[in-house]
């Protein structure tokens, strides 16, 4: 699986340790977990959240990602405890570029995309607006992106793009340039040149900058930290989501996310009553 494989190293040593790594996963510098807020609790937590995630992904993949359709009245859904390990992937970092909504929104959907495929971009044109305009805005519903490169090298320049232009604070603009329309994959959308037209299309204000920090050890230590999230999760394809510790997969209608926001914003708004 072709996970950040193109970053660009910080010199020739942390290169040549990468490399000799067996499963040529992303790499991640050994300050960049975020303390209590990612899996703090050890292996025990871990397995729990592989455990959750794995599961309830195999049960919802024969309605997933290759069939969109769908939708309807949902199963019902009870709320993780509040101590359960799957909340605490839910970062809320303020001024997060690849974050919107409240940073104490009852509901938090992480998710994990690739900008090269196309049921991920099915979900940002058909969905994702939908779901800002009727729960982000209203304060229910945050939405926290993480890149998930799966599908080759300009999977893995389009993460490291999307940073840089939420550096500049164009992610969300980016991200609906990239998904904006149909096509195939390596078909040279996200080259050097395809990236600066998106990110001028995107309003990104400095481009120089933009390409800089594309190529820069931060852009690859960003990206590989989202995608050893989904990784360690067992997530093997995008678009993948988590809505408080629920797990739902592929480009679902609005309807089923729907289901899953409005039973745990209302089981949060009995919670803060009692």
């Amino acid at each position: 699986m072709p996970v950040s494989r193109t970053r660009k190293p910080r010199n020739k040593s942390k290169a040549a340790a990468r490399d000799s790594r067996a499963d040529k996963r992303a790499p991640r510098e050994p300050g960049a977990a975020t303390g209590g807020r990612r899996l703090a609790a050890g292996a025990l937590a871990l397995a729990l959240v592989c455990v959750l995630v794995i599961g309830a992904l195999s049960a919802l993949s024969g309605s997933g990602g290759d069939d969109p359709a769908g939708g309807g009245d949902g199963p019902t859904v009870e709320p993780l405890p509040s101590d359960h390990p799957a909340l605490a992937l839910a970062r809320r970092e303020d001024g997060d570029p690849l974050a919107i909504g409240d940073t104490d929104a009852p509901v938090v959907m992480i998710e994990y995309a690739d900008f090269q495929d196309a049921f991920a971009g099915i979900h940002a044109r058909d969905t994702h607006d939908s779901l800002v305009a009727e729960y982000v805005e209203s304060g229910v519903l945050r939405i926290e992106f993480r890149n998930f490169p799966v599908n080759g090298p300009e999977s893995d320049a389009a993460a490291r793009a999307s940073w840089a232009a939420g550096r500049q604070g164009r992610f969300w603009e980016f991200s609906a340039v990239a998904f904006g329309e149909e096509f195939n994959h390596d078909s040279g959308r996200f080259s050097a040149d395809g990236l600066r037209e998106l990110a001028t299309e995107a309003g990104v204000p400095d481009l120089d900058r933009f390409a800089e920090d594309t190529e820069s050890p931060e852009a690859g230590d960003a990206v590989g930290r989202d995608a050893e999230e989904a990784l360690d999760l067992g997530v093997t394809t995008t678009p993948a989501f988590l809505i408080n510790g629920q797990a739902l997969q592929g480009a679902r209608p609005v309807e089923d996310f729907r289901d899953i926001i409005d039973q745990l914003a209302g089981a949060a708004e009995e919670d803060s009553a009692d």
